[in-house]
């Protein structure tokens, strides 16, 4: 049970965003590290590129799918208890690897359990937290929270890829299980089911504020996801952000995370100086998406989605071609890094502009699986182009191009009318 107070007041959100911020943290190492284990998996089981290609496309596919339902479950059983069964499916999922034999095994493991996982511990869980403890700075709380997926880039990869040359891949399993157990207790601990249960109300809130309640609350909240789907996906504004937000899982943790490192080995680049590569994009990602969520704060988030595809898909294009050497990596990762998700706080804000604070986390949950089929369909494109033609080139040259697409349809977005009837409120 949790103390009924808490420190810091109102500021105790921060101490809420904290543990969160490591939750993401970890679901994104987990995410991450089938890029790394992919060329020891094939040297201890001869499993082919396309083979693990798909086993880490299934993860991320089941990682999107995960999420609205996700949102829906976290209003009706708890946020806490969300969180809490998430965090140890990951953990013994990764614990089963070990004993993995056959490619089956790694699709249940990396694939199936750790994709729901790692699913109810992603964006859905930051909008959520976002809208329950903050009425005020909710895009650079939300910056910071999507740029724990860079910093677990940031820690993780280097880590595992190291662990991964030096002893193969059942380190880095290891490595995961471990990290995402620890951090049981301090969700446990540290983080309340909602600013009311300890006596609060949101971050910049009035004293007599009273917090958007989810239909999910009450009732069937499988049919409330779904219905909520079937109200959104009438909308224009709906499938404007999802197309956007497919191409943003295509273009970044579905080819550049899955492949990236492959591709670089292919290039005569070591697994341990690629990783620093996807790193130095964390260092920057970090930087970049805290600054798009204070932007977003300000600024159109539309032209925000626009600059940062347009910069995204050029980058692609250009990795084909600049040689591989030092500076050129360097470049890349630059400018590649600063905007890797940075379009995560301008998505959410227009999502709750358009479908309200009551369900906004739950459309955004469907937009951002649509970030995730993109993502799975990209590992499974890279993985297979890279079997068909020997190398990865065409491949990232049409998923730039895809980034261009998205920076045009974003400019189309529009959220000045009213585009979804809200449910009544529950009594």
């Amino acid at each position: 049970m949790i103390a009924q107070s808490r420190p810091f007041g109102q500021r105790y959100a921060f101490v809420v965003v904290a543990v969160i911020f490591f939750c993401l943290l970890i679901a994104a190492g987990l995410r991450s590290a089938p890029s790394v284990m992919m060329v020891p998996l094939e040297e201890s089981f001869g499993w082919r590129r396309d083979v693990t290609s798909w086993a880490a496309s299934v993860g991320i596919l089941l990682y999107g799918l995960t999420g609205p339902f996700a949102a829906a479950l976290m209003e009706r059983v708890g946020m806490r208890r969300t969180l809490i069964g998430a965090l140890l499916v990951m953990s013994g999922s990764t614990a089963l690897s070990l004993f993995m034999t056959q490619p089956w095994h790694l699709f249940i493991t990396w694939g199936v359990f750790s994709g729901i996982g790692s699913g109810a511990v992603a964006s859905v869980l930051g909008a959520t937290i976002v809208n329950r403890w903050f009425k005020t700075n909710r895009g650079l709380m939300m910056g910071l929270m999507s740029a724990s997926s860079a910093t677990g880039m940031l820690i993780f990869l280097p880590l595992i890829a190291s662990l991964a040359q030096n002893g193969g891949w059942k380190p880095v399993a290891i490595a995961v299980a471990i990290a995402t157990a620890a951090l049981i207790p301090f969700v446990l601990l540290l983080v309340p089911e909602r600013p009311a249960s300890i006596g609060l109300v949101r971050y910049g809130a009035d004293a007599d504020d009273v917090p958007p309640v989810s239909p999910a609350s009450q009732g069937n909240f499988l049919a409330h996801t779904l219905n909520t789907l079937r109200r959104a996906s009438s909308t224009r504004v709906f499938w404007y952000l999802f197309a956007t937000f497919f191409i943003c899982g295509f273009t970044t943790n579905g080819l550049v995370g899955t492949h990236l490192i492959a591709f670089c080995g292919d290039m005569g680049i070591p697994e341990v100086q690629a990783a620093g590569l996807l790193s130095l994009m964390g260092i920057f990602d970090l930087i970049g998406t805290t600054l798009s969520g204070w932007l977003t704060d300000r600024f159109d988030p539309r032209k925000l989605l626009g600059v940062y595809y347009a910069v995204r898909g050029l980058s692609l294009i250009y990795l084909p071609y600049s040689g591989f050497s030092a500076t050129s990596l360097i470049i890349f990762s630059v400018l590649y890094g600063l905007d890797w998700i940075a379009t995560v706080p301008p998505t959410l804000r227009l999502a709750n502009e358009a479908f309200g604070d009551r369900s906004g986390p739950i459309v955004f949950g469907w937009i951002v699986a649509g970030h995730q089929v993109g993502a799975a369909t990209a590992a499974a494109f890279g993985g297979t182009m890279r079997e068909l033609q020997g190398n990865y080139e065409l491949a990232f040259i049409i998923a730039g191009m895809t980034g261009i697409a998205a920076a045009c349809i974003s400019l189309l977005i529009n959220t000045s009318r009213a585009e979804f009837d809200p449910e009544p409120q529950p009594a």
